[in-house]
């Protein structure tokens, strides 16, 4: 398009090769705290429902902290990850991301930044409107948040694993009972920048027109 606003080549570049890092994530490097808060920045940009703007977001550096939400994540997962990663029934490519998520649980601590989106408020899962609602005012702002980090050379993937422990988190990390955590990014610089778009269906086969099931 000549009359795009942004350049399209670098701007679809960012949208398909922000990926999931574990494996890459530089463990020795410092993270620059100011880095940090310029992707909240950007983040924080995003729309929110209502205009409410409830987003909250909690930056753990401190080493015996990001051991003990290791320790909750791994409690919370480590045995379905260890499975599924053994497991025959998935694709190569299914595989390979549950070794890769498997080989988190062990380097999780040492990852120099854990960041924790949270929103005020607790959600209704009884109401698929208001949760959707809540999760819509969050959600756009921790993608552009991950966007952010890519831009700059630091990596992260977005894992809800510690969420099974979200009580025992809370109470390390003095997050008031109000408050719902909605995921965990561990961040550093990658090791490398270079990465490729992932292998995904065609989407004219997933996406339909005016009725379910109906393709153009």
């Amino acid at each position: 398009m000549a009359d795009a606003p942004f350049d399209l080549n670098e701007t679809d570049r960012l949208l398909s090769t922000t990926r999931a890092v574990r494996k890459r994530l530089d463990l020795d490097r410092p993270v620059d705290p100011g880095v940090i808060l310029e992707c909240i920045r950007l983040a924080v940009q995003a729309p929110t429902g209502s205009n409410q703007q409830t987003w909250r977001w909690l930056v753990v550096t401190d080493p015996a902290k990001r051991a003990a939400i290791a320790d909750a994540y791994n409690t919370g997962g480590k045995a379905y990850l260890s499975m599924a990663a053994a497991s025959e029934d998935n694709d190569p490519q299914t595989r390979r991301v549950y070794e890769s998520a498997l080989a988190l649980t062990d380097t999780l601590a040492k990852v120099p930044v854990h960041v924790i989106p949270c929103m005020e408020g607790r959600l209704d899962l009884r109401s698929n409107g208001a949760a959707a609602s809540q999760y819509g005012s969050i959600m756009p702002a921790a993608w552009s948040f991950l966007l952010a980090l890519r831009s700059r050379g630091l990596g992260s993937v977005w894992t809800t694993l510690h969420l099974f422990n979200e009580d025992a988190v809370a109470e390390l990390l003095g997050i008031p009972p109000n408050v719902t955590q909605v995921a965990l990014f561990p961040v550093a610089h990658t090791i490398g920048t270079e990465f490729r778009p992932a292998a995904r269906p065609p989407v004219e086969d997933i996406t339909y027109w005016d009725t379910w099931g109906e393709p153009r």
